[in-house]
Parts: C-alpha cells; structure tokens; sequence
C-alpha cells in the first residue's frame, strides 16, 4: 500500500484552510492544518511533507519570517513552499516571497484547478523521491551483503534480490520519465522541472550502481548515492 504524502496547510482564517482542504482534496492526500507559523514550525518537527501552502499575512510570524524559519532547518529547508496572498504589493512583495524560499507566489483569488495541478506536481515529485530511496535502502543491504533475515518464504539469493530491485527500479524510472514529459508539455514552473531533473540524476546513478552488481560487471563494489 503507497502511502500519502502530507501537505502541509497554513493560514490564520479557518474559512481559508477550508476552501484550501475543498480544492485539494481531489488529490486523495493527508492535509494538515495550521493556523499561525508557529504551528505550523511545530509540525515540521515531527512530520515530513511533500509541499507547504504559506499565507503570507497573518498576525505575529507573517508567512516570510516563517518561510526563513523553514529554510535555517535542515530537516525542512528542500520542502517545496507555495505562498498565498490576497495583496499584491508589485514585483518587490512577489520577490520578497521568492527571495525567502518560495517556489511560487499565488495571488488570491486563485484558479482553484491551477492550484491543485501546481500542488499535484511536487505530491508527484515527493512521491517518486520517496521509491528512489526505498530503493536505495535495499541496494545498499544488498551491497552490504544482505544484512538482515528474509520474511518466511522470501529468496536470499543475490540474483533474485538483484532482479527485484531492478523491477522496482525500472517503475520508478517509467513514472520520472513520463513525469517529465508532463511538466515539458505543461511549460511547469522552473523549480518543478528542476527538482524533476534532480530526481532523474539520482535514479540513473541508482541504476548505475544497480547494474555493477550484475554478473560479470566486476568485483569492485559500487558506491550507492546519497538519497538525501
């Protein structure tokens, strides 16, 4: 069973998380509530998401001063953040939101269709990175000569783990291919496409190392990349 990404919602007014939570709920994810920046800091402590929803102007920590919260932490500083905002103050407010780490700024009110396509592609992009690195897990138990015991039933041998891992590795590759193409068709945003470019860099070095280990690849042992 795949599980759902979180996305992580953040206003002051309860009226607003709730047309947030009503245009994407389509996307069949966890949607977390928050109602002030200091909530939502405290919920980034102890869960992973795959993109934050940032009002900017709510009372106390504003969606700035939240957003640089965000990126100081190491644990959080890669998660993806959209910020909203019902005032358009002109090019310096938009810059202001992307000089503090937002990969895009939205204007309210926005096309609810547009949101929701913007947000399904990083929950598309999380998701993927999430495979890459189960992936990589197993390849390193299989690096470091299967440590651990099989469930009843499962094959120790090399060859079988070996084409398992190949199999798995070959979806996930199938789904970054053709989410590429969908954000090339789509003109999607640049840090989309980037983040998407990264993804795609780190399957093939998977598949590199992946098929070192192949029968008369050679006795030296790969080295598996870091998923972080």
């Amino acid at each position: 069973m795949v599980q759902k990404a979180k996305i992580l919602l953040v206003d002051d007014r309860p009226e607003n998380l709730l047309a947030l939570e009503a245009i994407l709920s389509a996307l069949d994810q966890t949607l977390v509530r928050a109602s002030s920046g200091e909530e939502a800091l405290k919920a980034l402590l102890t869960d992973d998401f795959a993109v934050i929803l940032l009002d900017v102007q709510m009372p106390g920590m504003d969606g700035f001063e939240t957003a640089a919260h965000i990126k100081r932490r190491e644990r959080t500083r890669d998660i993806p953040i959209i910020f909203l905002t019902a005032i358009n103050h002109g090019p310096h407010h938009t810059f202001r939101g992307y000089a503090a780490g937002a990969v895009d700024y939205i204007s309210k009110p926005f096309d609810p269709w547009v949101l929701r396509a913007k947000v399904s592609v990083f929950v598309e992009l999380y998701m993927k990175n999430c495979q890459l690195r189960e992936q990589a897990a197993l390849l390193r138990l299989q690096l470091e000569g299967g440590g651990g015991k099989s469930a009843p039933g499962e094959s120790k041998e090399p060859a079988g783990i070996l084409a398992e891992l190949s199999a798995r590795l070959a979806a996930v590759e199938e789904q970054a291919e053709a989410l590429s193409k969908q954000l090339d068709d789509e003109s999607a945003d640049a840090a989309a496409v980037a983040t998407a470019a990264h993804l795609e860099r780190k399957l093939t070095g998977l598949r590199r190392a992946l098929d070192a280990l192949e029968p008369g690849a050679g006795s030296g042992a790969p080295s598996v990349p870091s998923q972080n």
